[in-house]
């Protein structure tokens, strides 16, 4: 690289430093004046450094040498009395700092956590569970943990330097014009230091979140790995994992660690220095013995934390890193957002109309193709057809859980992407196969739907989605504990709590996605009542696949790798003879007349 280019670079990564610090401002200005108080209270931690060192001259010439009986206890009681005053200092600028960084960590998290809550399924699907972690939550500790820190060591370093230097002086400026130019030498090496680091860092991070995300399934998944017998399976994955993240640890300490000890080795040269070129000085009598100890004292004072800082500054590397991966998430933008001029969705409809609608979760492998379909208020669309022929993927385009890659959803012919985004999902419902619960109780679950429902409205979406039997069964009814994602209710109950969350919604458009495919006979039989309850007097979007629960579907949809294949009513697909849904309607009756 050119000289140009290397200066281009470092003044664009000051750059970068400087600007991230100056955006971090807004962080830190509710709590200025306590961060502001714990860097002031550096200064006069640091500069007490010197008093010990400074002493010394006066107790070696008076008392070693003079034999003052005087200065032999009040110069002790002194160094005592300041250390004391020293220590106390260091006890409130620790506190004040550790509760100023709390407090900015804690805003900056819940700013990145309102950024994670902005974007699209997308963006999870792509991402594991240890990534959102890393990303969202250890970058702000990392970010934070070094911010105040990092800034009040500085200045307390800089202020123990300064004193301890004009003691050096003091003493003697021949001795110290050498010895402070061998410490500016031994900061050289640091300029490096970021460059090496940054890649090694990067991959640090990605093996921290791989190994989140081991814990994570392991959680999750821990009936599959009991009944699949899959635990030495996962502990040699895992022991991957650790093997992956001791190299990164040992290549960070090749690539950083080297710069203590070569500090350490010119700085010894510096004391070396000083010793050989002070015995001269105290031969010739240019300076007394007890100027002699307190130069070496003050010397030794300020080379041993030096001699640490390449640790230091591996730390503030971090913390730069981390902060700039921080304002990285925040300067990003999501791939759903709302359009500059976005309107609020009415509450009625009269059409919802899929317009020539493509879309492709990855370029160049189509899921949908050219769909056309135009549904009306109050009707019942059944989505049938072969599994992963993106029936799932065409209601999810609805609330605009992603975006269509050509085409458009229109409702009463506005395109759904020029309503606001709270708005649209406002008025849609969704009950999933696989309804995620919070953990926390059941009454806290249902009141998702509507967090303003009366009791009254609560009681009636309960009884509408045929839980009150279950409810009243509990001995603390509606305020059982369900554990996280539900794990102490069947499935039939987690779907009934889902159902009874939609009642409350009372969204005018409803999706159920395979609402009752995981369901036994019995708990289908009663989750199905429930579901006709909830779809009285809405539009709804089926996905079925049990078929002969949609018979009485206003109109059924085959969609197939992709396509719609077919549309009408039960009697009128029952009619074509080869027809993609007869074939698929008399093959799961077959099926079930086998079984029985």
């Amino acid at each position: 690289m050119s000289g140009d280019k290397k200066q281009s670079a470092s003044f664009l990564a000051r750059n970068a430093i400087v600007k991230n610090y100056k955006r971090m401002w807004p962080y830190v200005k509710p709590y200025w004046f306590q961060g502001l108080l714990s860097i002031l209270l550096a200064i006069p931690i640091g500069a007490l450094e010197g008093v010990i060192a400074m002493s010394l001259k006066p107790y070696m010439d008076l008392v070693m040498i003079d034999k003052s009986l005087q200065a032999a206890w009040y110069i002790p009681l002194a160094i005592v009395l300041f250390t004391s005053l020293q220590g106390g200092l260091t006890y409130a600028a620790n506190y004040l700092n550790t509760w100023v960084g709390a407090k900015i960590t804690n805003l900056l998290k819940l700013d990145l956590y309102k950024k994670m809550l902005s974007f699209d399924t997308n963006f999870f699907n792509r991402r594991n569970s240890g990534d959102i972690l890393m990303m969202f939550n250890n970058n702000a500790d990392m970010a934070c943990a070094g911010l105040l820190t990092n800034l009040k060591n500085f200045v307390q370093k800089i202020f123990t330097a300064l004193s301890l230097i004009f003691v050096l002086f003091y003493n003697s400026w021949q001795l110290a014009a050498v010895c402070v130019t061998i410490l500016f030498v031994a900061f050289l090496p640091m300029t490096t230091l970021k460059k090496k680091i940054q890649s090694v860092f990067n991959s640090t991070l990605i093996a921290d979140s791989t190994m989140m995300t081991a814990y994570n399934e392991t959680y999750a998944g821990n009936k599959t790995i009991t009944s699949y017998n899959l635990a030495e399976y996962q502990q040699n994955k895992f022991k991957n994992i650790l093997d992956s993240v001791f190299n990164l640890q040992i290549k960070m300490v090749q690539k950083t660690r080297w710069l203590t000890p070569v500090m350490h080795i010119i700085l010894s040269i510096g004391i070396g220095a000083a010793i050989w070129f002070g015995s001269y000085l105290v031969l010739n009598n240019y300076i007394t013995s007890g100027g002699f100890v307190s130069f070496l004292t003050a010397l030794i004072m300020l080379y041993n934390p030096m001699k640490s800082l390449g640790s230091n500054y591996n730390s503030v590397l971090m913390s730069f890193m981390a902060i700039e991966r921080v304002f990285g998430i925040m300067d990003s933008t999501p791939a759903i957002a709302d359009r500059p001029n976005a309107v609020e969705m009415p509450s009625e409809h009269h059409t919802i109309e899929f317009r020539n609608l493509c879309f492709e979760y990855n370029r160049g492998t189509p899921i949908l193709k050219n769909i056309n379909l135009t549904v009306t208020q109050g009707q019942i669309i059944a989505l049938v057809g072969n599994s992963g022929g993106g029936k799932t993927t065409l209601v999810s385009l609805l609330p605009r859980f992603y975006d269509p890659t050509a085409g458009a959803i229109l409702i009463d012919g506005t395109d759904i992407r020029d309503f606001t985004l709270e708005s649209l999902r406002r008025h849609i419902g969704v009950v999933f196969q696989d309804n995620f619960l919070f953990a926390g109780t059941i009454r806290e679950n249902i009141l998702i739907g509507n967090k303003d429902a009366t009791p009254e409205q609560l009681n009636t979406a309960i009884e509408m989605a045929c839980l009150g039997d279950f409810v009243n069964s509990l001995k603390d009814g509606l305020d059982t504990q369900i554990g996280e994602r539900g794990i102490l209710l069947s499935g039939g109950q987690k779907q009934r709590v889902a159902i009874a969350r939609a009642f409350l919604k009372n969204a005018p458009i409803l999706i159920l996605d395979e609402a009752t495919s995981a369901l036994d006979n019995k708990s289908e039989a009663v989750v199905q009542r429930a579901i006709e309850n909830l779809m009285r007097d809405k539009t709804v979007f089926v996905i079925a696949h049990r078929l002969s629960t949609i018979r009485n579907a206003s109109k059924i949809v085959v969609v197939n790798q992709g396509e719609i294949v077919e549309s009408g009513t039960h009697d009128e697909l029952m009619q074509h003879e080869c027809g993609a849904y007869k074939t698929l309607y008399d093959m799961q009756f077959k099926c079930n007349s086998e079984r029985k």
